[in-house]
């Protein structure tokens, strides 16, 4: 009989399977969807990153902008090195008016990674 967490007798492959069909949701411009599928993965796997990441991205689609400036500093906690967590959580900033916090993460993202989306929101020669 397969191991379950809880009281939800959900298994590990169904979390697996929660955090496919969220992706699914959330590139089919459903992120409230998303986040409801990964409310239970995290609960069962609060240390998984890449859940975490999910649900941080579904909420700045959402426009919540609050919890996704959550989800994204978790993540950048366990994973300083990010670039892509750098990069979202400076456009969450940037949703919010916050333009100096925006402006820091925007050029960490772009020393992490010289991706050109990345460099062009670091804006080095300002």
């Amino acid at each position: 009989m397969p191991e379950t967490s809880g009281s939800t007798g959900r298994t590990p492959e169904t979390h697996v399977i929660d955090f496919r069909a969220a992706e699914h949701l959330l590139n089919s411009r459903d992120p409230q969807g998303a986040v409801k599928l990964l409310d239970g993965v995290i609960a069962a796997h609060p240390e998984n990153t890449a859940a975490r990441l999910l649900r941080a991205r579904a909420f700045f689609a959402a426009a919540q902008l609050r919890p996704a400036e959550l989800e994204f500093t978790i993540v950048l906690e366990r994973e300083p090195d990010n670039a892509f967590a750098h990069f979202a959580l400076a456009r969450t900033y940037e949703r919010q008016g916050r333009s100096d916090q925006a402006k820091r993460h925007f050029r960490l993202a772009a020393a992490l990674d010289p991706n050109p989306q990345y460099l062009k929101a670091a804006r080095f020669d300002d």
